[in-house]
């Protein structure tokens, strides 16, 4: 176990040093890409509810992303993680404006704050159809280095519980988080498809 961990903790310091190298411009444009690609995609078009993650400077930018999902009428879902555990909650957005408007944690997130009730909870009504997956890095399996907190894993075993079953994950990768194995232990979710920008990739 401590092995796996040193493993995670030295591949997550690589990863963060290869995306710290990109400039803004092209964080940008592997972010305008990865969205236009999501926007074709089966899952995106078909479903109805789907949680997106507010993004840090080292993830993918997913603003076009929620932009488009208002304007197609989706039900828009956010994380508010608990910073003194690993539970997370995917609470409705209602608008760009809402967006702009929450409140910042002290990881520098936007979230909806604690003592905020009028949010519907994704899991408590109709649960998700898709989930996009933020991480630091991830292999072409869906195995995926997240920042050690366990918030996505913990919520998508919840997820699994759900009525409705467990969502369908997509990945919204920089080619800079893409790693040829990720170590894992049985705690770890696989996510169901990793998008980047690559050529050879089927949109």
């Amino acid at each position: 176990m401590a092995a796996l961990r040193a493993a995670k903790q030295a591949l997550r310091r690589e990863i963060k040093r290869k995306v710290s190298a990109l400039s803004d411009e092209e964080k940008l444009r592997q972010s305008a890409n990865l969205s236009q690609k999501l926007f074709r995609h089966p899952r995106y078009v078909s479903c109805k509810r789907i949680a997106v993650f507010l993004s840090m400077r080292d993830e993918v930018h997913t603003e076009e992303i929620i932009r488009d999902v208002f304007n197609k009428g989706k039900s828009c879902f956010i994380p508010r993680y608990h910073s003194n555990s690993s539970h997370m909650d995917m609470l409705q957005l209602k608008s760009l404006q809402d967006m702009q408007e929450l409140p910042l944690t002290t990881w520098n997130i936007q979230q909806p704050a604690d003592d905020d009730c009028s949010r519907q909870e994704a899991l408590s009504s109709g649960g998700l159809d898709l989930i996009l997956m933020p991480g630091l890095g991830f292999d072409r399996s869906g195995r995926r280095l997240g920042r050690g907190k366990g918030f996505y894993d913990s919520y998508l075993e919840r997820c699994s519980r759900h009525p409705g079953g467990k969502p369908y994950t997509i990945a919204l990768a920089f080619k800079e988080q893409l790693c040829e194995e990720i170590p894992v232990d049985d705690k770890d979710v696989l996510i169901d498809e990793v998008l980047y920008e690559d050529e050879q990739q089927q949109p």
